[in-house]
């Protein structure tokens, strides 16, 4: 019998939006990825999970039921703790297809032989994170990409300026240096999306000896559900990697959309810019952005306008929910 349909603030939306990841060893991750693809398409759910032998990493989206028979069979299917996940809502589906992989990480750090699930630095829940944070002792440090950073973080953490996720361990061990030159042995805290990032990112930081560090539990999501705007120290909206694009507090949605090239998030402001046009271009990506991609993109665009003026979708559809992404330094998609 499944569990009751977990309610989020947003219940007067027709569809449950859930991010979920575990680190947990699966033996034959192929096998539970096809067991977990007929499940979906059974209760009519798309989005993307990713499985390896260190886990399960994805954001689904489906009606309340659908969504709760997916949790049930996880939670039938994966051993060990209760598995990380945010729920949250949408007036529409934010994903056009469903795509359920098997890769060799469910997170890309590239270091082998990371085992979060025993080495992750200590959890701190939502309600204890300002406290951490605001110690003049804590470094605290933003693990997400630079474009992510862009539209939000919290107050005082170091962005690394990184556009893809393995670039963190080299920009870390860099930092250790100069800490170390300083005398410093810093204690450390780290956020990302949704706390998958951080399990890698301070597994890899005890690694290299950098024994007190600390992140955030759930991350970003979990805190601006849990903690009230009066209370943040939050600044700005936090991306997500699907239609909504990015949520505030409360997890409502914010007035961000994709630039289709590129993928940046573009603000209001962002989208008054003249070298924005819809589907094509925006200042992000403008200069480097060759003719025949200009050409093409422009073309797609208006097969898209011809295919909403029938009433039918369109293959490049995809590329506003990220089903089809354009290679970019900024493109790379992780939680």
């Amino acid at each position: 019998m499944s569990k009751p349909v977990h309610k989020t603030p947003l219940d007067h939306l027709p569809i449950r939006v859930v991010a979920l990841y575990h680190f947990v060893e699966i033996a034959h991750p192929q096998d539970l990825a096809t067991t977990l693809e007929a499940i979906c398409r059974q209760q009519g759910i798309r989005g993307t999970l990713l499985l390896a032998h260190e886990g399960i990493n994805g954001t689904v989206a489906g009606t309340p039921e659908a969504i709760a028979v997916l949790s049930d069979a996880l939670d039938e299917m994966i051993s060990g703790p209760r598995m990380e996940i945010k729920y949250s809502a949408a007036a529409e589906m934010p994903f056009r297809r469903l795509k359920v992989k098997v890769k060799p990480e469910i997170v890309t750090m590239g270091v082998e032989d990371i085992n979060p699930s025993i080495h992750a630095g200590t959890y701190v829940d939502a309600h204890d994170w300002n406290d951490l944070i605001s110690d003049p002792d804590t470094i605290v440090i933003d693990t997400r990409n630079d474009y992510e950073v862009a539209i939000g973080s919290f107050s005082g953490a170091i962005n690394p300026n990184t556009t893809s996720f393995s670039e963190f361990p080299k920009w870390l061990e860099d930092q250790k240096q100069i800490w170390e030159a300083k005398g410093r042995k810093p204690k450390l805290a780290m956020f990302c999306t949704g706390g998958i990032r951080c399990e890698k990112s301070t597994a890899f930081a005890k690694r290299i000896g950098l024994d007190e560090v600390f992140h955030l539990k759930g991350g970003i999501l979990r805190y601006l559900e849990d903690i009230p705007p009066e209370q943040s120290r939050w600044e700005g909206d936090c991306f997500v990697f699907d239609e909504r694009v990015a949520v505030g507090h409360g997890l409502s949605l914010t007035d961000y959309q994709l630039c289709h090239a590129c993928r940046v998030p573009l603000s209001a402001e962002d989208r008054q810019h003249p070298a924005y046009v819809p589907g094509i271009s925006c200042s992000h990506c403008l200069d480097s952005l060759t003719e025949d991609k200009r050409r093409r993109f422009a073309e797609r665009q208006k097969q898209i306008a011809l295919a909403k003026a029938r009433g039918v979708e369109h293959l490049g559809d995809a590329y506003s929910t990220g089903q089809i992404k354009v290679k970019t330094p900024s493109a790379s998609k992780e939680k």
